[in-house]
């Protein structure tokens, strides 16, 4: 798994290409721009492509012979779809391919103060998950929020064994904020680990999350982030810098 870095840790290209969940999840998306994608951005060796379900086994074909993984969504983008839907979603797509899956929570039923009924959802995908040896992520939509909620889902998602926390879709007006991600990262153990995803397009940025905790990042940004790190690394400032420091391309508006 990617590692978690202290401030002043010094990075390499590739350890910011580990970092990175690529998103192809635009609806319009056609199944020979997924492919092309997905080639690309294995041989870019990244950590892994996040593609649509129905994508999976056609991304698991793509990148084929390289590190890079699959990762899918599950009841993207508004976690409104039962929980047996989610459970049969994960299930096809772990056949098809996928080891890791980005489950969005039932936000509705968290906002409603439904807490148990959160937890029992995200449960009944982790089963799956682990049992295939996959990881899980839980998205919380952020924006759509607020901190006790946000701290209730982060909660509920430990408590249901998830191996992650994440803030967002990218299809609902907000992405990663750093006070979203110091909150989720200050909200749950240690074992569970905070993916940003949402506003992370400048290697600054990013940087700022790995020092708030963060151990994946979701963009569609991955060219630019990686031709700013080979320009950070060539320059030796690829470096973690204290927690706090604001940047000013932590907006988190969209992927």
């Amino acid at each position: 798994m990617p590692n978690t870095y202290a401030p002043g840790s010094t990075l390499t290209v590739q350890d910011v290409a580990d970092l990175v969940d690529h998103a192809l999840l635009k609806p319009e998306l056609t199944p020979a721009e997924v492919e092309r994608s997905c080639r690309e951005l294995a041989a870019a060796e990244i950590w892994s492509v996040c593609v649509r379900p129905s994508d999976v086994a056609l991304a698991a074909g793509a990148v084929q012979g390289h590190r890079t993984r699959v990762c899918t969504v599950i009841g993207f983008p508004h976690g409104t779809t039962s929980t047996a839907a989610k459970v049969a979603e994960s299930r096809q797509a772990l056949e098809d391919g996928a080891t890791e899956l980005d489950m969005v929570l039932n936000i509705g039923r968290l906002r409603g103060g439904d807490v148990q009924q959160v937890q029992a959802d995200i449960a009944a995908v982790v089963q799956v998950g682990h049992e295939a040896g996959a990881l899980v992520k839980v998205i919380l939509e952020t924006a759509l929020l607020d901190d006790e909620q946000k701290v209730a889902g982060c909660r509920a998602a430990e408590a249901a064994g998830a191996d992650f926390v994440k803030t967002s879709t990218g299809f609902a007006g907000g992405g990663a904020t750093l006070p979203d991600v110091r909150l989720m990262r200050a909200s749950t153990g240690e074992h569970v680990q905070v993916k940003a995803s949402g506003g992370v397009r400048d290697v600054d940025t990013l940087l700022a999350m790995c020092a708030e905790g963060v151990t994946r990042i979701g963009t569609s940004s991955t060219e630019a982030l990686l031709a700013g790190a080979r320009e950070r690394a060539d320059a030796g400032t690829l470096v973690v810098p204290e927690p706090g420091q604001d940047v000013a391309g932590a907006d988190g508006r969209g992927y």
